[in-house]
């Protein structure tokens, strides 16, 4: 749940100042409207979810492709700062994928809130959850111009943004797996599988060998076409 706030607000630090305020307000007016469905909650309800193997395992599905968009977010950065001319598509899956923040921190600031009531019996909820709206509002906006502050260089930021989503997708699986596997292992080996996986690799690697000798030769024929009279 750390993690996923640092990516959060790791990922604001890419907007402007009015982009990452309105992305705050909608993160603390969803922390403070959400307390009539955060009050029904009750502990062994939360401990009946988090002790469900199907629905830990759905999660840590949800929790993977987040992690794979923010990567692809990451590695399209890397091709725009160092490529030419792109194609339309690879700018619009950038400007798409850069505009996405995140699913999960909706899930962790429900979470929050569920456990400010529980730690503030007696309060009223509504003065908890907008309590709660007010320092998330503060902490996102003022943590992505730390983010700044801290780290002035795009390609740092970025690094880090690679980093803590690669370490949330690796501790989510193994948080959320309870030590249930999806597929059992066996003691002997299908021969005839791993035929098909090693040929399948085979011939990916001889694909991208003939790609890659053949972009030279054809460039070499061009050359010699164009130094003809």
């Amino acid at each position: 749940m750390v993690l996923v706030c640092i990516n959060f607000i790791l990922k604001q630090s890419w907007h402007k100042w009015w982009s990452v305020l309105a992305h705050a307000a909608a993160a603390a007016l969803f922390t403070g409207l959400m307390w009539p469905a955060a009050v029904r909650q009750s502990r062994s309800q939360i401990d009946a979810w988090l002790s469900d193997p199907g629905l830990m395992l759905d999660t840590s599905v949800v929790i993977t492709i987040e992690v794979i968009l923010q990567i692809s977010f990451c590695l399209l950065s890397v091709n725009l700062m160092n490529s030419g001319k792109l194609k339309p598509s690879v700018i619009w899956s950038y400007r798409i994928l850069r505009w996405f923040p995140g699913i999960l921190i909706f899930g962790v600031l429900f979470s929050f809130l569920v456990c400010l009531i529980f730690a503030f019996p007696g309060m009223p909820f509504t003065l908890v959850a907008w309590s709660a709206a007010a320092v998330v509002f503060a902490v996102i906006a003022g943590g992505a111009w730390l983010m700044r502050l801290l780290f002035p260089d795009k390609e740092s930021r970025l690094e880090m943004f690679f980093l803590t989503n690669a370490l949330t997708g690796i501790v989510a699986v193994i948080a959320t797996v309870n030590g249930q596997t999806a597929v059992s292992g066996v003691s002997e080996v299908d021969w005839r599988s791993l035929a098909g996986v090693l040929g399948l690799v085979a011939a990916g690697v001889l694909a991208g060998s003939s790609v890659r000798t053949a972009r030279p030769f054809r460039r070499f024929l061009k050359n010699i076409n164009n130094l003809k009279p």
